[in-house]
C-alpha cells in the first residue's frame, strides 16, 4: 500500500467528523484484508488511537470506538502483549478500551494478563488487569480466581474495589463444578467481610457479587438464606429497622433479593 494511502487513513481516523472516521475504519478494514493482520502493525497503531475517544464528551463517536475495538480484536493473538502494555497508558479512556478489547479476545488473554498482574507492584495497574480479566467470558477464567480473591482483601482501596466487582464477573463464566470449594468459600467470606467496608462503593459491589454467586449457582441453600437476611438488613426490613445509609448499597440489595 502506498505511503500516501496510509496517510489518508491516518488523517480520516484523526478527524472529529464521524463520517470521516467511519470512512477511515472502512479503508483500514480493506487494507487489513489485503495484506493480512500479521503485517498490519502500522494500521493497528492508527486504529487503536481511537481508544482516546471520550464517550462522555463525544457520544456520537461511541459506536465508532466500539468498531475500532472490534477491529483491533480481529488482528489476532499478536496484539495481546501490545494491548497489555497499553494498560499502562495513564489515560483511563484508553485503559477501559484496552480492557474491553482483551476481554473480547477471550481465553488467550488470560495467561498474559495474569503474568502482567504478578509482575506488577502498582495497585492501579493491577486493578486494570483485573478489570480486563473480568471482561473475559470463558470457563478458563477460573485460573484468575485466586488473584481476584487476594486483591479483594487488599489494603489498597482501588484494587479492593475492582477485585470485589471482578469476583462477580468471574463467577458468571465459571460453572459451579469448576470452582474449587476452598475458592468458593473464600469468595463468600471475603465478600461478606467487604459488606462492612467503610467505602460504600465497595459495599455495593460486595452485595452485587454475592448476588452473582447466588444467581450462577455458587451458594448453598444456607448461604442464600443468609444473603437474603443480609439484604433485608441493608434495606431496613429486619426487626431492627436499620439500613445502610448509602443509596447505592441499598439499590444493589434490592436487586439481589430476587436471587437470594
Amino acid at each position: 500500500m502506498p505511503d500516501n494511502s496510509y496517510h489518508v487513513i491516518e488523517t480520516l481516523l484523526a478527524s472529529a467528523q464521524p463520517e470521516q472516521v467511519r470512512q477511515g475504519l472502512e479503508l483500514a478494514k480493506k487494507e487489513i484484508s489485503r495484506i493480512g493482520s500479521s503485517e498490519a502493525r502500522p494500521l493497528f497503531e492508527m486504529v487503536s488511537a481511537l481508544f482516546y475517544i471520550d464517550p462522555l464528551d463525544r457520544p456520537d463517536l461511541t459506536p465508532l470506538l466500539n468498531e475500532a475495538i472490534s477491529l483491533v480484536v480481529g488482528f489476532g493473538k499478536w496484539v495481546i502483549p501490545v494491548l497489555v502494555e497499553k494498560l499502562d497508558a495513564g489515560d483511563i479512556k484508553v485503559q477501559m478500551a484496552v480492557a474491553q478489547a482483551l476481554g473480547r479476545i477471550g481465553a488467550d488473554a488470560i495467561e498474559p494478563l495474569m503474568a502482567e498482574y504478578q509482575s506488577s507492584d502498582d495497585p492501579a495497574r493491577c486493578a486494570f488487569v483485573l478489570y480486563a480479566l473480568g471482561k473475559i467470558k470463558s470457563r478458563k477464567i477460573v485460573q484468575a480466581a485466586r488473584l481476584a480473591l487476594e486483591a479483594a482483601r487488599s489494603s489498597d482501596v482501588e484494587l479492593r474495589d475492582t477485585a470485589t466487582r471482578a469476583i462477580g464477573k468471574l463467577v458468571e463464566s465459571i460453572p459451579p463444578l469448576d470452582l474449587p470449594e476452598t475458592m468458593r468459600v473464600g469468595f463468600v467470606e471475603t465478600l461478606r467481610t467487604n459488606l462492612a467496608d467503610p467505602n460504600p462503593g465497595i459495599r455495593a459491589k460486595a452485595v452485587r457479587s454475592l448476588g452473582k454467586l447466588a444467581r450462577y449457582g455458587h451458594l448453598t441453600a444456607q448461604e442464600r438464606e443468609q444473603l437474603h437476611r443480609t439484604c433485608q438488613l441493608i434495606l431496613g426490613q429486619d426487626d431492627n429497622y436499620e439500613w445502610d445509609r448509602a443509596y447505592i448499597v441499598r439499590q444493589q440489595a434490592e436487586k439481589v433479593l430476587q436471587y437470594a
